[in-house]
């Protein structure tokens, strides 16, 4: 094993090609949230994953890290236990509370049994010691990517809109809603953070990604095909405007509460 010492001045080492599938293809437009506060480690791993196919968000802190990863909008979620603001077993409680299923390999410099069983009675899927070689990563990654998560329910209500994230399927008064892909990651993200008024900033980064122009009207127009497709027929409308804030996507107990204007 390469200590990870040795390889993060340098690119990632080259993989051999898997026997089933490569490599490129397991890991091909996955989107993972690397949460690292030590700035040379977040970049190593960013750019070999980015090598290998995936889209890399880092975020510095466990508090950003528990918001931008409830957003539902991530693949996988390398988290490290060592973390400002949040430790990485206590991100890793408060997404599992929040029925958060994505799977979470956590980084941990300490090689105890102690920490291990935490870390896994946390919630957490797998842990990784460091230092570790990055082909050990993405080993534990491809093994993650491969699990079967279906035991796990997390389906998603705000009144009588059901969010199912591991069927995809949506459907509100019992009724189905087809939706596009970033349609339902817009939605997911509305479903997960109720009653939380959220900048185009906040909708730009967990649905599109950090290069995303959050001032064009792209989110706008997509929050308006979503409105057509779960409000317009339906009572009461869920999703509102907030002026100069953004938008939210309000309980139906809580509907009364603020000053928000539906479009």
């Amino acid at each position: 094993m390469v200590p990870l010492s040795l390889l993060s001045s340098a690119p990632p080492l080259p993989l051999p090609p898997s026997p089933s599938l490569p490599f490129s293809f397991i890991l091909r437009e996955m989107r993972i949230l690397v949460v690292e506060d030590e700035a040379k480690m977040a970049g190593f791993i960013k750019r070999g994953l980015e090598e290998e196919g995936s889209v890399v968000d880092i975020s510095p802190d466990g508090q950003d890290g528990l918001f931008r990863a409830s957003s539902g909008a991530y693949d996988l979620i390398v988290l490290d236990i060592t973390l400002p603001l949040m430790d990485g077993l206590e991100v890793c409680r408060k997404l599992r509370e929040n029925r958060v299923s994505t799977p979470i390999l956590l980084l941990t410099a300490r090689d105890s049994v102690d920490m291990k069983v935490s870390g896994l009675d946390s919630g957490a899927d797998d842990y990784l010691t460091k230092p570790f070689a990055f082909a050990e990563l993405l080993a534990r990654i491809r093994a993650l990517r491969r699990r079967d998560r279906a035991e796990v329910n997390l389906r998603l209500q705000v009144g009588d809109l059901i969010l199912d994230p591991l069927t995809r399927r949506v459907s509100r008064g019992n009724q189905p809603i087809t939706l596009t892909s970033k349609e339902f990651a817009l939605l997911e993200c509305f479903m997960r953070h109720p009653d939380q008024v959220l900048s185009r900033t906040v909708l730009s980064e967990n649905v599109w990604d950090e290069a995303f122009d959050s001032l064009t009207n792209v989110i706008d127009v997509y929050v308006n095909y979503l409105r057509n497709k779960v409000d317009r027929n339906f009572s009461p409308k869920l999703i509102h405007t907030v002026r100069g804030a953004g938008y939210v996507m309000r309980r139906p107990e809580t509907a009364g509460e603020g000053a928000a204007e539906n479009e």
